[in-house]
């Protein structure tokens, strides 16, 4: 990762440029001069000439560094040069209440963890670049929504092409029996009518006929605290039922190989079911659905570690880890993502797939839930994202990390 530019003088650029809005445009030499009072970037670089180009000009490193950002703000449409007055430049108005969103071919290291990176940049930007064997890919990406989040989504037409050129590069240097595991929603509609969409359908056979990936399971996220909808068909209508779940769509490239091992995800025995292996299990015979299931003396009875995992698993969408983020940007004045996966679901996943030392990696990391389960579990992990201000708020799940 250490080609990528870092982001902490873009940051330190941008918020020189929104202290001074109240002003007017400022110049280059008041950049420099904030920025190392910031300490963004030294005197000593701005100062040091290198010789650049085939004529060796001599050109300072520091400001070269400076004017590349500025360039990149101005791609992004967030910076402007003042009409009239040379040499000044500006926010723009959107600038100044929008999210921060990363242009195309950019990517920019936001910070780094003992096992981890999070990057400013269009996942495809990113990954298509990225030649390291991946061991699962956990990620929630935006759903198919008519009403767009803040920070966008496909539309329905555009999602399964989206979702599959986005996965496309993961999926190549995915490692044999490495997984790919899609929170996605089971509630879009279509259009008017209160039937629900085969987006997820079609979207499962895509990754299927383009990516060549096999259906391992569609886990069941229970979410009994989800709230009441869909509201036109099940408050006002009255034709359906309140949702209460959400599909992971669980994929890996060879079956036979798969590195899950729910072994390292078991449940505690129940108090009865304790009870049950300490008697030496079953003392009864029964046969049920026509010889199917069978229950003979001592079934049940073997000393386990715990019970296995269903594949429904029950976590409500508020935890203490999403807490810690939600108070952060609400202190620093950040936008919280819409629709945060929670860190207790994200947890189990990873231990499930992969072994400790395993990359994993969130091509819509959002509020960074993945990379924090990541590190919690000693497994390395790469989390990009194209909205600055989530970076922001997600960086205080890694205590003592700054911006790079």
């Amino acid at each position: 990762m250490k080609h990528l530019q870092q982001l902490s003088l873009f940051t330190a650029i941008q918020d020189t440029y929104k202290e001074a809005a109240n002003d007017g445009p400022i110049s280059n030499a008041e950049l420099y001069g904030a920025l190392i009072a910031k300490g963004a970037i030294s005197k000593d670089e701005i100062n040091e000439r290198v010789p650049v180009g085939q004529d060796g000009a001599l050109h300072s490193v520091g400001a070269r560094r400076v004017r590349w950002m500025q360039q990149t703000m101005r791609t992004m449409g967030t910076l402007e040069r003042a009409e009239g007055l040379r040499g000044r430049w500006q926010l723009t108005q959107g600038a100044k209440k929008e999210l921060t969103v990363a242009p195309a071919g950019v990517a920019m290291l936001a910070f780094e963890t003992k096992f981890g990176f999070a990057i400013w940049s269009d996942c495809r930007s990113l990954f298509s670049s990225l030649n390291e064997p991946v061991h699962l890919c956990l990620t929630s990406p935006p759903y198919a929504l008519r009403k767009a989040r803040a920070y966008g989504n496909p539309t329905e037409a555009e999602y399964v092409q989206f979702i599959v050129r986005s996965l496309e590069p993961i999926v190549k240097n995915l490692v044999d029996g490495g997984s790919i595991c899609l929170n996605i929603s089971n509630d879009i509609f279509e259009e008017g009518l209160p039937s629900r969409s085969l987006i997820q359908e079609r979207l499962i056979l895509a990754l299927h006929d383009l990516l060549g990936l096999k259906k391992m399971d569609a886990l069941i996220w229970s979410n009994k605290s989800k709230a009441p909808g869909p509201y036109q068909w099940a408050s006002r209508k009255r034709v359906q039922l309140n949702v209460a779940w959400e599909p992971v769509l669980w994929m890996t490239n060879n079956p036979s190989q798969v590195r899950s091992d729910n072994r390292r995800i078991l449940n505690p025995h129940t108090a009865k079911h304790q009870q049950l292996i300490d008697a030496g299990g079953e003392r009864r015979t029964g046969v049920y659905s026509d010889g199917a299931y069978r229950i003979k003396p001592g079934s049940f009875g073997n000393q386990t570690e715990g019970s296995i995992q269903r594949n429904i698993i029950e976590v409500g969408h508020r935890c203490a880890r999403q807490n810690l983020v939600r108070r952060y940007q609400e202190q620093e004045g950040l936008p919280r993502h819409g629709a945060p996966m929670p860190y207790a679901l994200a947890d189990r996943l990873v231990r499930f797939l992969t072994e400790p030392g395993d990359l994993v990696v969130d091509p819509f990391g959002g509020s960074l839930t993945t990379g924090d389960a990541a590190e919690q579990n000693g497994r390395r992990w790469i989390s990009t994202d194209t909205t600055l201000e989530y970076l922001q708020g997600g960086r205080v799940r890694f205590p003592g990390v700054a911006f790079a």
